[in-house]
């Protein structure tokens, strides 16, 4: 079968191609019975990616996310609140701390909610912005950067990196080496041991460290997330983003050709070619890409965004800032690699007109079920009980009768009291003629609950069997009381109450 021309093959590559992306170029393979793009392909996972250093608007926004999310993660589980962690999911005692707010097992509505808060925002800023979580907030970008930092800082520059990576052993490769992987350790460590700071009082976690009498589990959690931290940020970085990532797999079905990511404008880029700043492109018949590619020599992931929208793009800007720095020294107008829609592209729309078409129906149906599920999540947490009664039946006697001519039941009352104030509660239960509550401590019904701590109260009730017939009664739990801090709480539980036959 004859082959087409080069020329033939790319005529039919920009036939087959959507009309907002640019045409791939076809290069020649190295023979054989692999094809090229396997080859490129099984090169790239091979090959590691130096990324160069770039100034610029988006740079200067990452180093921003960089030491906002750190901060937040490293310095939270210091911050103190009414004498204790304000910040502590304790798994021990199965409580989380959330400052001035305890949530037990039974809150666990909560944790789903916000699983649900979470998907729906990841959701409408995909819609709207790609990857934009990717690529400033995402924790794999930010230690790699984190590590990257360290590592330029150590080793040098890019080329100064490859030049020490190719040349052979010695004490200076070593030396440098060394410190590198010393640094990040440090880094990985304390990283792992904030991290199990936030299931253990973290203070607390310092003198067991030192004294290395941590429970196994703790040692195991640290350095794992420690191991973790190294091989990601270190060694894997691009590769998780890549081929681990299914965020990378599933952003296709998210995003449209009116959704903002980083876009090469090949319209006003093609045909690209190296030139002279003296030289008028535009006569010349050239686009205003000068094939420089230091838009590929700074991407994190190692590719070039001028071959279109790939899943691959973590969407940093970073070829943005790049191609900006390059366009300001060749005299020519900012953006050609920016931030905007396919449609933008392919029908020349000014950037207020593509920010208008963001409002579209799939993005209104988000921000609407993201509002109205964060206000119902916020109004729940505002206005929900800290006091909290379980009521548990005795399953081994349902109902007795006793001396006395009385029917007797036996429950036990789980009280949870999520306040930090202690509280003095009055038990009653009503809803049968001549009901009487009696608790196990001689009979009185008072009880008090430590601030955020739970009490199990073992309860009887009586009542005069003349009268009652043989059955199921609904009856109700009372509880209230007073807080220390002089807020009154009560609650309310239904509960039967059993005549034998």
């Amino acid at each position: 079968m004859q082959k087409e021309p080069p020329q033939q093959a790319e005529a039919q590559a920009s036939q087959d191609a959507p009309a907002w992306q640019p045409v791939r170029r076809i290069r020649k393979g190295s023979g054989g019975g692999t094809s090229p793009q396997v080859e490129k392909a099984l090169a790239e996972v091979r090959s590691k990616i130096y990324p160069r250093s770039v100034q610029g608007n988006f740079a200067r926004i990452r180093v921003l996310m960089v030491f906002l999310t750190q901060l937040i993660f490293y310095g939270l589980p210091w911050i103190e609140w009414n004498g204790r962690q304000a910040v502590l999911f304790d798994l021990g005692a199965r409580k989380f701390y959330l400052f001035g707010m305890v949530l037990w097992p039974q809150d666990v509505i909560y944790l789903a909610v916000l699983l649900v808060l979470s998907a729906f925002a990841l959701f409408l800023f995909t819609a709207m912005a790609g990857r934009l979580f990717c690529g400033y907030a995402c924790p794999q970008t930010v230690y790699t950067e984190l590590f990257m930092w360290i590592e330029a800082k150590v080793e040098g520059d890019r080329l100064a990196r490859i030049r020490l990576d190719e040349q052979p052993w010695n004490a200076r490769k070593l030396r440098l080496k060394a410190t590198k992987h010393f640094l990040w350790v440090i880094l990985a460590l304390w990283t792992g041991y904030t991290f199990i700071g936030y299931f253990a009082p973290i203070r607390d976690l310092g003198a067991h460290l030192l004294a290395f009498d941590l429970g196994p589990w703790q040692w195991f959690w640290m350095l794992f997330y420690a191991f973790a931290t190294w091989g990601n940020a270190g060694f894997m970085r691009e590769a998780v983003c890549k081929y681990m990532c299914p965020y990378a797999r599933f952003q296709s079905v998210m995003v449209d050709d009116d959704t903002f990511v980083v876009t090469y404008d090949h319209v006003r880029g093609e045909p690209r070619g190296g030139r002279s700043r003296k030289v008028d492109h535009k006569e010349a018949g050239m686009g205003d890409c000068v094939d420089c590619s230091l838009c590929v020599q700074v991407c994190p992931t190692g590719i070039d965004i001028r071959d279109g929208l790939q899943y691959m793009c973590i969407g940093c800007g970073a070829c943005v800032d790049a191609c900006d720095t390059v366009m300001d020294k060749m005299g020519y107008e900012r953006g050609l690699i920016r931030y905007t829609s396919g449609n933008a592209i392919t029908e020349r729309l000014s950037q207020p007109q593509v920010r208008r078409r963001m409002l579209r129906p799939r993005v209104l149906a988000y921000s609407a079920l993201l509002g109205a599920i964060a206000i119902a999540f916020v109004f729940s947490l505002a206005t929900r009980t800290t006091l909290r009664v379980d009521v548990i039946r005795d399953r081994g006697a349902l109902g007795r009768e006793v001396a006395g001519g009385l029917i007797e039941n036996v429950y036990r009352l789980q009280i949870i009291n999520s306040d930090e104030s202690p509280v003095e509660l009055d038990l009653r239960a009503t809803g049968v003629p001549g009901l009487v509550l009696r608790t196990a401590d001689q009979g009185a019904t008072q009880v008090r609950v430590e601030g955020s701590a739970n009490r199990l109260v073992p309860v009887v009730l009586q009542a005069p069997a003349d009268g009652l017939k043989p059955g199921l009664y609904d009856i109700q739990f009372e509880t209230t009381g007073t807080r220390d801090s002089g807020d009154s709480a009560s609650v309310i539980e239904q509960s039967s109450f059993y005549v034998p036959h």
